[in-house]
Order: structure tokens, then sequence, then C-alpha cells
């Protein structure tokens, strides 16, 4: 039997959720995709069923999406009634994924959770 002490274990993408002026910051990180993607997107459904002014994704510690995780974000955009949902703070990698699957033309995408709070 192969010795599996040494593969990384993987954290949960959602890393926190606060309420800052009004709005909700979901908090992700790591590698989003297939195997996860479910849990941020109950964890959106939550903060959609909060009812914040807006919904702030913060991505600066996310260092990969797939497009399970894009469709996830697309679901959230696409629900009635919902608050503004932004992104965040994208790295270099994440933000290009955003650009080559055109959902920063769809959703607005901040350099930073601050700017997202207080960008229009």
């Amino acid at each position: 039997m192969p010795d599996d002490s040494d593969s990384p274990v993987r954290e949960p993408p959602v890393r926190g959720v606060e309420r800052r002026n009004g709005a909700l910051v979901l908090h992700l990180a790591g590698e989003i995709d297939l195997y996860n993607a479910n849990e941020v997107r109950e964890a959106l459904t939550e903060a959609l069923d909060a009812a914040p002014t807006r919904i702030v994704v913060d991505l600066a510690a996310v260092e990969f999406l797939d497009s399970t995780a894009l469709g996830v974000f697309v679901e959230a955009r696409s629900r009635p009634g919902r608050p503004e949902l932004v992104l965040a703070g994208p790295q270099r990698e994440t933000r290009r994924t955003l650009q080559v699957s055109g959902l920063d033309r769809h959703l607005p995408v901040h350099d930073s959770v601050d700017d997202a709070l207080h960008g229009d």
C-alpha cells in the first residue's frame, strides 16, 4: 500500500466570512475546483440569504480557479433579487482566468477588498 503521508492535505476553500460597511466579505483561498466548489456555492448561498448590500468575494489567496468555480460565481450572479456581487484582489493567474473566461465583463473585479467595498 502506498504511503500517502507526503500528499498535501487540502485546506477548505472558504477561510472566513465577515460583515463590513453593510457588505459581506467572503474570503477564499487555495485551489477552487470541481472537488470543493460546492463549499463555495454553499457559502455564497448563505451570503445571499443574509441579504447584505454587497457581497465581496476575496480572491487574494486563491491560486487556481477551474470552470466549476467560475460556474459557481455565474450561478450566484444569476440569482434573482441578489445583492451586488463583486470580486476582489485576484492574483495574476486568477485574474487571467477571469479575463479568458469573460467573467470579468459580467462581474466587477477590484484590486482589493477595500476597493470593492468603496467602489461603485
